[in-house]
């Protein structure tokens, strides 16, 4: 894990990156992460298609202690998985421009950890602050994920994640 340049709204020194070499590394990054979530958290998963968005949902849906699956919503746009706090998985890549009042969601965004795939430029007003999520996918498939805080605590809640100096 390193520092990159600065981006967002973060107190932090960059941007963090984490390097994660298989989809089982990024399920349990993920898990790690769902253990400074919160209901009522926004996180905007971006990235080019096989990056890894669902394997890291995955992760954060085990680390929520969801039940089920939690699979891909690509055909049917939203998914909740229920638990301590539900999960709301969204997958905005067919969709133009949303609400959340329009998916028609069986859970309260301010109850649940909502997951918008694909959401940037668009889920981006759900919330008033949220952590984007860049996930790019070098040639040797390493995952490289970038935590960019907008708003919010979410610099101070992100601090477990960087590296220790």
């Amino acid at each position: 894990m390193r520092r990159r340049g600065q981006r967002g709204d973060h107190r932090f020194s960059g941007a963090v990156l984490i390097l994660l070499t298989t989809p089982d590394d990024t399920r349990a990054f993920g898990a790690r992460l769902a253990k400074l979530l919160r209901p009522g958290d926004l996180i905007i998963l971006n990235g080019p298609l096989g990056a890894g968005k669902t394997a890291l949902t995955q992760g954060i849906g085990v680390g929520l202690g969801v039940t089920g699956d939690v699979t891909s919503p690509t055909f049917v746009i939203s998914r909740v998985h229920r638990g301590p706090v539900p999960l709301v998985h969204v997958d905005a890549y067919r969709l133009k421009d949303f609400e959340v009042d329009d998916l028609d969601l069986d859970a309260s965004v301010d109850e649940s950890v909502t997951v918008v795939e694909w959401g940037h430029g668009m889920a981006e007003r759900l919330a008033d602050s949220y952590l984007e999520v860049l996930i790019s996918r070098r040639d040797d498939d390493t995952r490289e994920i970038e935590l960019v805080a907008h708003r919010g605590d979410w610099a101070d809640r992100l601090a477990p994640l960087l590296p220790q100096t």
